[in-house]
C-alpha cells in the first residue's frame, strides 16, 4: 500500500470515530504514556490537534506536563516553507487556529530544535518498524531532523501498527509508539 493509500485508509477511520471513542482513546494514550521511563527530561514538545481531523486530544498529556512541571513547547507552521518554528507554552500565550484548523501561537518565547527533549509527533499510521505515515508536507521529518540526535520521538495513534511502510531517505524514525491498546518501541 502506497502512503498515499494509507493516508486515505487512516483518515477515513478516524472520521468513524465518535467523539467518545476519541476521548476514551487519547485518556488511554495518556495513561500509557505514564508506564514509559521518559519523564527525567526538562522540554517536551508537543503538538495541538486539529480537531476536524479528528487528531488525538493531547489535552490529557499537557495534564500530565503541567503536572510534572515541565516545560512545554507547541509550533507554528509556515506553510510557504514546510518549517515550523517552536515557542514555550506559557500561561500568558495567545492561540490562534491558522486556515488549516491547527491550533497556533500568535508569539511567545522562541525554542530551538536543539533545545526539545522529547517530541510527542502526530500521525496518520505507523509501522512496526517505527516508520510513520503524516499528513505529507514534510513539517516534522524536517523539524525532527533538527533535533538532537537523542531527542526522543514518540508517535500517538487510535489505531494499531501497519506491518510495513515504505520509508524515504529523508522520514525519520519514532523511538515509540503508543496506542489505546499497548506501547510499541523500536
Amino acid at each position: 500500500m502506497s502512503k498515499s493509500e494509507i493516508r486515505k485508509k487512516y483518515k477515513a477511520l478516524r472520521q468513524e470515530l465518535s467523539y467518545d471513542e476519541i476521548e476514551n482513546r487519547s485518556l488511554s494514550i495518556a495513561n500509557q504514556l505514564l508506564q514509559l521511563d521518559i519523564w527525567n527530561h526538562s522540554f517536551y514538545h508537543i503538538f495541538l490537534p486539529i480537531q476536524e481531523q479528528k487528531e488525538i486530544n493531547t489535552e490529557y498529556i499537557l495534564n500530565i506536563l503541567a503536572g510534572k512541571d515541565k516545560n512545554i513547547v507547541i509550533s507554528k507552521s509556515n506553510f510557504e516553507d514546510s518549517t515550523m518554528s517552536h515557542f514555550l507554552l506559557t500561561d500568558n500565550i495567545t492561540l490562534k487556529k491558522n486556515e488549516y484548523n491547527i491550533p497556533e501561537p500568535i508569539d511567545g518565547i522562541p525554542i530551538l530544535p536543539q533545545q526539545i527533549d522529547l517530541v510527542f509527533v502526530p500521525l496518520l499510521a505507523f509501522d512496526t518498524f517505527g516508520n510513520r505515515v503524516g499528513y505529507g508536507k514534510g513539517f516534522y521529518d524536517r523539524f525532527l531532523s533538527g533535533c538532537r540526535p537523542e531527542t526522543l520521538k514518540i508517535g500517538l495513534s487510535f489505531f494499531e501498527a501497519e506491518t510495513k511502510i515504505a520509508a524515504s531517505e529523508n522520514d525519520v524514525k519514532l523511538d515509540y509508539c503508543l496506542t489505546h491498546k499497548k506501547s510499541y518501541q523500536f
